[in-house]
């Protein structure tokens, strides 16, 4: 397992994301972003695939561009909730007609409700105590209910090629997993059984991007434009040849465990 030591006092609270929150998570190019109807293709299909209505609860919601895209498409079939540290991002996930919750995740009961799925897209990553988080996740969970996390992969092709240039080994990761830690992560909670898991999303003009850059961190700003181009061009009927290409190459990754993310799908075990 590789970890950061220290962590930052700010990230280590959350205040860290809190205060970033308005020039990061409100600036246009996140916004875009979060809510391009492509921007969470995969965690959408991966998500429907097994859990097909119900209350769900996305930790670490942002701006809630997952939650609005599920219910847009599913209307009817799901009941959302999104929670995190950055209030500035909720406020905006609540704009747009989500139920948001602002206390802490750890410490909150959600007034005694329970979920048939509970969502970590790229969270864990962020976290000095992840652990704490998928146990509390578990009591919050139905019998039978989902949980999904998603993580950087530590083995990724890009990683193999950047190493410390890869744009995601920044100081707000505090964690890296590779598919080992990740499945005996998840394994210490004895009331969750994998149902799924794998390796997924490829970004290629990330990659070109970084081996022209330096070691420094590429910036925020950065990070949201080239994010937002990357979807325009996933949505331009011209480029699919392209697309399709790309999907090939992805796929392939996937399957070598190359891809940049790693997933894992758990279910609550039945009494």
């Amino acid at each position: 397992m590789v970890y950061a030591d220290p962590v930052d006092v700010e990230l280590a609270s959350g205040e860290f994301y809190d205060r970033l929150s308005v020039p990061f998570y409100l600036s246009p190019d996140k916004l875009a972003g979060d809510y391009s109807p492509v921007r969470f293709e995969r965690e959408l299909r991966l998500f429907t695939t097994h859990c097909r209505g119900g209350a769900v609860l996305d930790v670490g919601c942002s701006t809630g561009g997952f939650l609005f895209q599920l219910t847009n498409r599913h209307p009817g079939s799901y009941a959302v909730t999104g929670t995190d540290v950055a209030g500035a991002a909720l406020d905006y996930a609540a704009s747009h007609g989500i139920a948001v919750v602002h206390t802490p995740f750890l410490a909150s009961d959600f007034d005694g409700r329970r979920f048939d799925a509970i969502t970590f897209w790229a969270v864990m990553e962020h976290l000095i105590e992840p652990a704490k988080f998928l146990r509390h996740a578990v009591s919050l969970l139905k019998p039978g209910g989902y949980c999904f996390v998603l993580v950087p992969n530590l083995k990724s092709l890009a990683v193999r090629l950047l190493g410390r240039k890869y744009r995601y080994i920044m100081p707000d990761h505090v964690n890296y997993f590779a598919s080992a830690t990740l499945a005996k992560f998840v394994a210490a909670e004895a009331d969750l059984k994998i149902v799924q898991s794998g390796s997924s999303h490829f970004n290629p003009l990330v990659i070109l991007k970084d081996l022209r850059g330096s070691a420094e961190r590429v910036g925020d700003a950065a990070r949201a434009g080239l994010l937002k181009r990357t979807n325009a061009y996933k949505q331009n009927p011209w480029l699919a040849p392209a697309k399709w290409l790309y999907s090939a190459t992805e796929r392939a990754l996937g399957f070598a465990g190359l891809a940049d993310n790693l997933f894992v799908v758990l279910r609550k075990k039945l009494p």
